[in-house]
Formats: C-alpha cells, sequence, structure tokens
C-alpha cells in the first residue's frame, strides 16, 4: 500500500527503505507497517517515521544487509524502525500498551497484512501501563525543571520531548474513558481544557518547541511547569479510572 500524503521526499526514501528491507529479509518479512503521525498524513519537519517491520525470524546477515539503507533514510528522513517477531506481537502489545495503542488508532500498512487487525490489549493492561507512563513522565519533568531551568535551550528540548508522551497518554486516557479523540493531539487539547484553562496555555508552546526545538525567551520554565502540572492531573485522572 502507498504511504500517500507524505512529502515527496520523505515518500521515496520510505520505499527506498522498504524495498532493502524485502531484498535483506527475504521471505522472513512478514510486514511493515506505517504508524503515528506519518500515517495519518500530519508529519512534521521534526517528525520520526515509525516503521514496524514483523518478521518471521531476525537473523544477523540480513540486519548486516539492512545497516546501510537504514543509516541513509535515518539521516534523511528520521526513519525509526522497529523489528517485532510475530510471535512478540501479543506480548509487546501488553508490555508496551501506550504504543500498541496509538498504533491500533494511527497505522498504514505497507506490506503484507495487518499484523495488528485482531490485536487485543486487555483494558487492565493499558490502565496499568498509562498509570505507569504518566509517572515516569512526571518523575522526569520534575527532574529536568530542577537541573536545566537556567539552562533555557536545554528546558525547550525538554518540552519539545515531552509532546509524544503526554499526547499519546491523553488518547489512551480518553480512550479507557470511552471517549476517544480523533488524535493525539487533539486529546491532549481536551484533557488540558478540561482539567484547567491555564494548562491549556503550555499547548501552543509545545507544538512550538516540537516544530522549532526552541522557544522565546522566558517561555520555557512556565511552560515545562505547566506540563508537569498536566501530567500530575492526567494520572490523578487514570488512578480513578477502574
Amino acid at each position: 500500500m502507498s504511504p500517500g500524503n507524505l512529502p515527496a521526499t520523505v515518500e521515496r526514501l520510505l520505499g527506498d527503505f522498504l524495498e532493502a528491507a524485502k531484498a535483506a529479509f527475504g521471505e522472513d518479512l512478514c510486514s511493515a507497517v506505517l504508524y503515528g503521525s506519518a500515517a495519518e498524513g500530519r508529519l512534521r519537519a521534526t517528525s520520526d517515521v515509525n516503521v514496524v517491520l514483523v518478521l518471521e525470524r531476525f537473523e544477523p546477515a540480513a540486519a548486516d544487509r539492512l545497516r546501510e539503507p537504514l543509516r541513509v533514510a535515518q539521516a534523511a528522513a528520521r526513519l525509526s524502525p522497529m523489528f517485532l517477531l510475530a510471535s512478540e506481537v501479543q506480548d509487546a502489545a501488553e508490555a508496551f500498551a501506550g504504543k500498541f495503542s496509538d498504533i491500533l488508532r494511527r497505522r498504514r500498512v505497507l506490506f503484507g497484512p495487518d499484523p495488528f487487525a485482531s490485536l487485543a490489549i486487555p483494558r487492565a493492561t493499558a490502565l496499568v501501563r498509562l498509570r505507569q507512563v504518566l509517572l515516569n513522565q512526571t518523575l522526569r519533568l520534575r527532574a529536568f525543571y530542577v537541573e536545566r531551568s537556567l539552562r533555557e535551550e536545554q528546558l525547550a528540548l525538554v518540552v519539545a520531548d515531552a509532546a509524544a508522551p503526554l499526547r499519546s497518554s491523553a488518547a489512551l486516557l480518553l480512550e479507557l474513558a470511552g471517549r476517544p479523540a480523533a488524535s493525539p493531539r487533539e486529546a491532549l487539547e481536551a484533557v488540558a481544557a478540561e482539567e484547567d484553562p491555564d494548562l491549556r496555555e503550555a499547548l501552543p508552546r509545545l507544538s512550538e518547541a516540537r516544530t522549532n526545538r526552541r522557544l522565546p525567551p522566558g517561555t520555557a520554565g512556565p511552560t515545562l511547569f505547566r506540563l508537569l502540572r498536566l501530567a500530575e492531573r492526567m494520572r490523578a485522572r487514570a488512578m480513578a479510572l477502574r
């Protein structure tokens, strides 16, 4: 299936990588799946191009053949691959419920059958993992604030890197609450608006940091602190779910 809705350069590089993966792994390549913002046609210049290669086997000789094509795709298009055995799909989904919930929401099969068509993540597993991710994000943001609050350029990078886990967590939070959002970005906006309008003010800065990898002077610290408060509120909501 064609990726579609991608910049021409990214589409070409992704196609080249897929052909290289087919040549490298041969019949051991079961499926290739694009997921995340690239799959929904919202790829930004700073976004990773996320791809899952589902394999029967992962052998050194085949992996070695893919090394150079992967290096080229990573350098030119920020391609980020996951090499997953077919026998590991369910275990991986339960271990990384947040990531695989996002894959289930936003994916496009590039090659082979859809390996996630019948995948189901138990609610209890997803809830436990959501709470873990939000607690981890809260602890990380606190530490980064103390360590880097005098270096605004570093705080801006922390803000940028917080976008993906906070958005995917918000999407899973609303999904578990029976109110799925159209996208992770819209999910985070909805949660922030429900919690506190002041917290929502951080979201334009979050997008700006993700796009530009920097923020205007004097804004990185307050933005990070609002995101920290938002993560705390989201975790409290996750703890209340059953």
